[in-house]
């Protein structure tokens, strides 16, 4: 059975790719945060849950030896956790900065270097890091300084990693999905035109093909799932 990793786990893309996973098979391990306040509507005896506080490198780290400790391998590993604020550059402290590079840097790498340094040593296995349209191109970034620089990274980081994994079946891939199509933004933006949005099904699909053997021959580094959009 092969085993998977889900940052994120109460959040709406969190729990569609984990259901996604568990429906092919997969054991899956999802993090929520400590004193997380929503409820994961998923059961199954192949799925757990680790209260782990991402922005802590060690307690990263140690929850990743856990895994691997269980498991003995990590074929996937899917990195949701982030964040998002507005803000243009002159109302955009470096505190603020701080705030969405950890949120949105941070909890990837504490999670992605671990997992990276362990694929290495089994010579295989995928991560997805979720990218975003203000991180791809800074020109989609305004009015939203810190969230764009904070996720500008993640693209960075996926380079590195696929550099340093050539010649290996190691790859890592940034997911970039257009507006997501959850509960939230449909409150946040009542009047858009949700038929364009991106469903967090629809991109746990595409990530999932990734995984699968017809889609173990690519390596597209950037995967963008716009939808209509």
């Amino acid at each position: 059975m092969k085993t998977a990793i889900v940052t994120g786990a109460s959040g709406n893309l969190g729990q569609a790719v984990i259901k996604k996973l568990l429906a092919a098979d997969y054991y899956v391990t999802g993090t929520i945060i400590p004193n997380d306040s929503v409820a994961i509507d998923i059961r199954g005896r192949n799925f757990e849950t680790a209260i782990v506080d991402l922005m802590q490198e060690e307690l990263a780290q140690q929850f990743v030896n856990l895994m691997v400790a269980k498991h003995t391998t990590i074929d996937v590993t899917i990195l949701t956790v982030g964040g998002f604020a507005m803000g243009n550059i002159i109302s955009t402290s470096t505190a603020d900065i701080t705030k969405q590079y950890k949120l949105n840097f941070e909890t990837a790498y504490n999670v992605a270097r671990p997992v990276f340094t362990q694929m290495m040593k089994q010579g295989n296995g995928r991560i997805f890091l979720i990218g975003s349209r203000p991180g791809s191109d800074m020109k989609n970034s305004k009015g939203m300084v810190a969230y764009g620089l904070g996720k500008s990274l993640i693209f960075r980081l996926a380079e590195l990693m696929n550099e340093e994994a050539k010649g290996t079946n190691v790859v890592t891939s940034v997911v970039v999905p257009s507006t997501i199509d959850t509960p939230q933004n449909r409150k946040s933006m009542p009047t858009a035109d949700f038929s364009k949005w991106v469903t967090p099904e629809a991109i746990a699909d595409v990530i999932y093909f990734y995984c699968s053997n017809e889609g173990a021959v690519l390596r597209e580094p950037v995967i963008k799932v716009y939808g209509g959009s």
